[in-house]
């Protein structure tokens, strides 16, 4: 049996990528994202895959960064390489379809933003957490802020409140709230099925330059500051009070 954090299964042209480390709610750790980049590189080389779904075991899609790797010595892999895997959604020649019927927080929010369809079953919730934790929203930005009315980001990015399917489908984060997230992912990719290689590209091409252009001429900012933050003292003693499951200091003394 694969040691794998991620598999991948083609049937009928589809690549389905499925996070599988349940055990730490799909957090970004430094061997998830090592998996999760061959999975996605080679699916992008596959001539024989028109679509990818990117999907999930357990009741989480994906915690975000792995708080135990981050608290000792910073986000696992460096923000730069957050970057590159949302770009490497975002610019990969075939579209994506995120299929998530579970909970999506921090940097979980930033791989969906980078696929092109998202579909979210009854479970799903959401959460921009990072400034609870004492960080911010930084490098994720680049995948979400182009996908979010205006007032609804500047909400839940600074209250890092949970909200639900529906509510995500409303304000743009998630393309559809099913009642069943398989059936409808099924829907969409038989529409996909239908259509060129080619003309998949080329028309996916016209959707995403906008924001690989943001991500290109942003991308060395939001690092830094990224950086920057998860090495201050207030972030520590945000990701130790999660660890710790208590209240960070700023929350008691403001309660």
């Amino acid at each position: 049996m694969s040691d794998e954090l991620v598999h991948c299964e083609v049937d009928r042209a589809v690549a389905t990528v499925t996070l599988d480390s349940p055990a730490n709610r799909n957090a970004l750790s430094s061997r998830l994202m090592t998996d999760l980049e061959g999975h996605l590189a080679a699916a992008a080389k596959d001539p024989g895959v028109r679509a990818v779904v990117l999907t999930h075991t357990g009741g989480t899609f994906c915690a975000g960064v792995d708080l135990k790797e981050a608290s000792q010595g910073g986000p696992a892999g460096g923000t730069g390489r957050m970057l590159a895997l949302m770009r490497s959604l975002v610019a990969m020649p075939k579209p994506v379809v995120a299929r998530i019927d579970g909970h999506v927080r921090a940097g979980g929010l930033g791989l969906i933003g980078g696929c092109d369809i998202v579909v979210a079953g009854p479970a799903s919730t959401f959460a921009f957490t990072e400034v609870r934790l004492g960080l911010a929203p930084a490098v994720i930005s680049l995948t979400t802020l182009s996908r979010l009315d205006e007032r609804a980001a500047a909400r839940y990015f600074l209250t890092g409140e949970k909200f639900g399917a529906a509510e995500a489908a409303r304000i743009g984060m998630v393309t559809v709230a099913a009642q069943d997230a398989g059936a409808e992912t099924e829907a969409v990719l038989t529409g996909l099925r239908a259509c060129s290689p080619q003309g998949l590209a080329e028309s996916k091409a016209l959707t995403t330059r906008s924001v690989l252009s943001t991500m290109d001429s942003e991308g060395d900012r939001v690092q830094e500051q990224s950086a920057r933050l998860f090495a201050s003292a207030e972030a520590a003693e945000g990701m130790q009070a999660f660890l710790q499951r208590r209240p960070p200091r700023w929350a008691a003394e403001a309660g």
